[in-house]
């Protein structure tokens, strides 16, 4: 369950006509700096497809859509630790 999430950035367009891709940023909190990326991944799913979003929680797939490196930047705060992270997201 995701504590803190604010799903922003705009729509980008991508080179390739077959792939819609989007850019989104995330909020996560957590006790420490891991559990603080996880709900930022969670987040950024969650904004693009609950689906892709089930099975990344169930099996660390995203079928039909290409979930690229994650960007991170974390502090102490909240109950621990606050991350904000961004990924480009495309589907297939």
């Amino acid at each position: 369950v995701c504590t803190t999430c604010a799903a922003l950035m705009a729509v980008t367009g991508s080179a390739e006509a077959k792939k819609s891709c989007v850019v989104k940023a995330a909020e996560g909190t957590g006790s420490d700096e891991k559990a603080a990326k996880f709900q930022v991944d969670e987040a950024l799913l969650q904004a693009v497809d609950w689906g892709a979003w089930a099975s990344w929680m169930a099996n660390g797939t995203t079928p039909g859509y290409e979930y690229g490196k994650r960007k991170y930047k974390c502090s102490k705060g909240g109950i621990g630790v606050v991350c904000r992270g961004q990924a480009k997201i495309c589907k297939l």
